[in-house]
């Protein structure tokens, strides 16, 4: 049947095994919490586990995670380290998870762009 198709094409495996470890480090809410936090500007570990409501030891873990995932990125100033997302790609990346979520959640119809973090709903 997808012969049929014009220009169909399959991802390279590689391809696929990246998207599914990021889908699968994302998959912590906690984690979410840090990238959302983030995508508002650069923080600190302190900051980002008081925002994300977990000990400053098991955000600095998620942090390492997601920084070998390349999906955030550090910066050293004397002995802190600020963290910020790695690029736009995490921020369309997460975007589109909470528009996806958001509209699932609340059955919103698709309106408006999920091209750009917008707030969650607060309940």
């Amino acid at each position: 049947m997808h012969e049929s198709v014009p220009d169909f094409e399959m991802p390279t495996e590689e391809q696929v095994h990246l998207a599914a470890e990021t889908f699968r480090l994302l998959a912590d809410p906690t984690r979410v919490k840090v990238l959302w936090a983030l995508l508002q500007g650069e923080s600190s570990v302190a900051c980002l586990a008081d925002l994300a409501g977990a000990a400053p030891t098991a955000v600095s873990q998620h942090l390492a995670k997601l920084r070998l995932a390349g999906l955030v990125k550090g910066r050293r100033e004397g002995t802190f380290v600020y963290y910020s997302a790695a690029n736009d790609h995490v921020r369309s990346l997460l975007a589109q998870a909470l528009f996806h979520a958001d509209h699932i959640d609340r059955d919103i119809p698709a309106l408006h762009s999920a091209g750009k973090p917008h707030r969650p709903a607060t309940r």
